[in-house]
């Protein structure tokens, strides 16, 4: 059981319009490497985790990555909502705009539609731990390449917290990893 509470994870600051920023942003909300699929991957994970331990740390994991989901759903939603036509044709951010408005959709950065093949569950502790530690590296990539893609301050801020996330996350399933491969070595699960 969790308790939600009605604040984001961090603070989301703008400085204004952006929709071709926002357009980018949309690699975290429905990409492959993004948010959701992140966080569907590990809490469809946990049931097939052989200790309590590392069920409680996807489950944790998981509901963290919603938090995050939230945080660029924010980010995106102020890069446009205050969007004029202009901004939105000369930002590249039209083609979106005609499908969805300036709603969300979980789509990548190129407008391709989030799908379940972008997540594993393979009911083998070892593969799935994995997966999801190169899953952390990769999103910790694109938020380099975010960072690396605006001069926003509060983006920024925003971006680097999420990355920095990613950081202890992959660290975290590393130290699983290394505990569920000593208990199969010590054939205490499996």
């Amino acid at each position: 059981m969790w308790f939600y509470e009605k604040k984001l994870q961090y603070p989301v600051r703008v400085s204004g319009p952006n929709p071709a920023l926002a357009k980018l942003l949309l690699e975290q909300y429905g990409g492959p490497d993004g948010e959701l699929s992140a966080a569907l991957r590990y809490l469809n994970q946990r049931y097939t985790m052989p200790t309590n331990n590392t069920k409680g740390l996807l489950t944790d994991i998981g509901t963290e990555e919603l938090a995050h989901l939230e945080i660029i759903a924010t980010m995106v939603y102020k890069l446009t909502k205050d969007a004029d036509i202009e901004q939105i044709l000369e930002d590249n951010f039209a083609g979106n705009f005609v499908n969805h408005g300036k709603g969300l959709y979980y789509a990548d950065a190129t407008g391709n539609a989030w799908t379940a093949t972008y997540i594993q569950c393979k009911d083998d502790p070892i593969a799935d731990l994995v997966e999801n530690m190169d899953a952390e590296q990769k999103a910790r990539a694109t938020y380099n390449h975010l960072l690396n893609l605006t001069d926003d301050p509060g983006v920024i801020d925003t971006l680097r917290f999420l990355r920095q996330r990613e950081i202890v996350h992959f660290q975290r399933f590393g130290e699983a990893l290394v505990q569920v491969q000593e208990d199969f070595a010590c054939k205490k699960v499996f």
